[in-house]
């Protein structure tokens, strides 16, 4: 009977142990903990915080992860992207774990069932919400990659965070990828749709709303300011009151466009300035408000900037957008 005892009682210790290796950190308080950057890519999926939509934080569609890598070398994810600073990723994540604790919804399937049913691949789609004051102005968020993978955790997630804390409301698209730029901005046109339909419950204005892009995401932003949703098979919607592009290579113009803000690094490979440039004296040659930044010894993908001659533009970014709506 004591050896029974003593075998019960190992048993116990080691399960106990493989639970607590695969469950993500719990506070004294039994309220979910902050991720830090020594976490691994295992807590932040399996964190409580993000039940039922982890995957969907994470680049790529359909891949199978390091369950063991540290966030510290998330970057690594991104091909495309440059200056990935952990400790703003993980900040970012943190943020909307603190409103999931609160209670807060902080992610929106932009498709209904029968939707996704008649196309699978539209469970890949979805918005996350960074509130900012109640009936304020919203702004949507679309990371970039390529097409190939969405980088939110570097320059989707990081740059709501800053808008909702000047008090406006962010949201960062997850569009389905591999698929192009058109199906891509077919899930902005069906996102832009969505919060327009669900408004008072979200809590915000449709007025003076703007889209923000970086890269691949930029084109699609861009893509909705010249067209309109419509095109895109979304509601047909007024446009945007400012469209924010970070190095993108979108050269179309219509033939009226939003005010536009545009930054773009010296050192960029993928976007080289000149296109940029070429874009932004089209604008104005039709008459629409641009604003400009090139900075100096940044590539391509650098996000917020941390770090760089690029940091801060989001703020000039923000100051353009609500000049807009003033």
């Amino acid at each position: 009977m004591t050896r029974l005892i003593k075998g019960a009682l190992w048993w116990s210790i080691v399960v106990g142990a493989a639970v607590a290796a695969e469950t993500p950190h719990m506070s004294a308080s039994s309220e979910p903990a902050h991720l830090q950057v020594d976490d691994r890519i295992g807590d932040l999926l399996n964190h409580p915080a993000f039940t039922g939509f982890g995957r969907l934080l994470l680049p790529w569609d359909g891949r199978s992860y390091d369950l063991r890598m540290p966030l510290r070398n998330i970057g690594s994810l991104l091909p495309y992207h440059t200056h990935v600073d952990p400790a703003v990723v993980v900040s970012s994540l943190n943020r909307m774990v603190d409103d999931a604790t609160a209670g807060k919804t902080i992610f929106y399937d932009i498709y209904t069932d029968a939707e996704k049913r008649r196309e699978p691949s539209r469970a890949d789609a979805g918005l996350f919400f960074f509130r900012g004051k109640s009936g304020a102005p919203f702004a949507v968020v679309a990371p970039g990659g390529g097409f190939a993978y969405v980088g939110s955790v570097h320059e989707g997630f990081p740059y709501a965070a800053e808008i909702s804390k000047r008090g406006y409301n962010a949201f960062v698209i997850k569009y389905r990828a591999g698929q192009g730029g058109t199906v891509a901005t077919q899930d902005l046109a069906a996102a832009l749709s969505y919060i327009f339909k669900n408004a008072e419950v979200l809590g915000v204005t449709t007025a003076g709303y703007s889209l923000w892009g970086s890269s691949a995401g930029a084109r699609m932003a861009a893509s909705i300011g010249s067209n309109g949703t419509g095109r895109f098979g979304g509601s047909e919607l007024p446009k945007p009151s400012a469209v924010v592009l970070l190095y993108t290579g979108h050269s179309n113009v219509a033939s009226t466009e939003p005010p536009t803000f545009v930054a773009v690094g010296d050192g960029d490979g993928i976007a080289p300035p000149a296109v940029m440039e070429r874009r932004v004296a089209a604008l104005r040659k039709i008459g629409t408000e641009v604003e400009y930044r090139k900075y100096r010894g940044v590539g391509h993908g650098f996000g917020l900037g941390t770090g760089t001659t690029a940091e801060g533009w989001i703020e000039d970014a923000f100051r353009f957008w609500t000049r807009q709506i003033q």
